[in-house]
């Protein structure tokens, strides 16, 4: 039974809302991947406003989320990464910074106050660190940071962040 022409317009609206849909979900994810098919929803859309089959529809909406996604996503990223500087967080943010030895450092265990908390901590060139030197993280591992000796030229947060 085929559908009459007031109902293959009104098909149009689903694909609206789909898309609609996709981008409210995109703001909560933000990782442009449900913004491109959406995209491709609203294309649908049009080639059902457009008196379009179904299959066709489908077709569009297939073809213009890939497009999206291997042409537009890969730039859209970069540009936002450029322009918006990463921020390292987490275990990432402590490579590099200045700590106290609070229980003796050797290749084998010891401790340190990394801005204001104590880690387990072990030597990474097997050198002993006494209570009370400062030293630099050169890496994390697991829940162990390794520590190297304190140099001038190290990325310190200062005495503040290490009470």
């Amino acid at each position: 039974m085929k559908a009459s022409r007031t109902e293959a317009v009104m098909d149009w609206y689903w694909w609206v809302g789909a898309a609609f849909l996709l981008v409210v979900v995109e703001m909560v994810s933000l990782d442009l991947v449900l913004i491109m098919f959406a995209g491709g929803a609203i294309a649908a859309g049009l080639a059902s406003l457009l008196g379009a089959n179904l299959i066709v529809q489908i077709i569009v909406f297939g073809v213009v989320s890939t497009m999206l996604l291997f042409a537009l996503r890969p730039w859209l990223l970069k540009y936002l990464r450029h322009r918006t500087p990463l921020t390292e967080t987490n275990v990432s943010a402590q490579v590099g910074r200045s700590a106290v030895v609070v229980a003796e450092v050797t290749e084998d265990g010891g401790r340190i106050k990394l801005v204001g908390e104590v880690w387990t901590a072990r030597s990474a060139a097997g050198q002993r660190f006494p209570v009370g030197t400062d030293v630099r993280v050169v890496r994390i591992d697991g829940a162990t940071a390794v520590v190297d000796a304190a140099t001038s030229h190290n990325t310190s947060t200062g005495p503040a962040a290490l009470a």
